[in-house]
């Protein structure tokens, strides 16, 4: 049994200004549990992806929420992001490399590819009353110290 040791919820508009500021907090928390750079980097990597995806996708005629639900474990972290907007019709489609819904946008369709590549783990899970949860879980494998803006965490 994993010994859960913090966890923490972020709310914020569907924006795109509040990707970076959903990268730069899911970061800060996971730095108590003492990850690489290197993992600290893909952990961003795949939130930036997660939090584009609701920006872009989700509420394509307002402005929604996206929800972020961390749980830091000694080894690990798992981070659910979450929307409440239009949902994805085929996710299994959506996970291809490439596949993209907005190509006039000059969208890549690399999204959850890119989430896949830099996590352990990622599932796409339909909300019950609409929206998507995108489970991702990162394993912390070296346990050394982060330098975060010439500060050691």
């Amino acid at each position: 049994m994993k010994n859960l040791k913090n966890e923490m919820t972020l709310t914020f508009k569907a924006i795109s200004i509040n990707e970076s500021f959903a990268r730069a907090c899911i970061a800060a928390f996971c730095i108590q549990a003492e990850p690489s750079l290197e993992e600290i980097t893909d952990i961003k990597t795949a939130i930036s992806e997660a939090v584009t995806n609701c920006v872009v996708h989700a509420y394509p005629q307002k402005i929604g929420e996206v929800k972020i639900h961390v749980q830091l474990y000694d080894d690990s972290v798992v981070i659910w992001v979450s929307d409440s907007g239009i949902g994805i019709d085929n996710i299994e489609k959506a996970r291809e490399p490439f596949y993209t819904t907005k190509p006039e946008q000059e969208r890549s369709g690399m999204g959850f590819t890119v989430m896949e590549s830099f996590m352990d783990y990622t599932d796409v899970i339909k909300n019950d009353d609409r929206g998507i949860t995108v489970k991702l879980e990162k394993y912390f494998r070296t346990k050394k110290s982060c330098a975060v803006g010439g500060l050691n965490a």
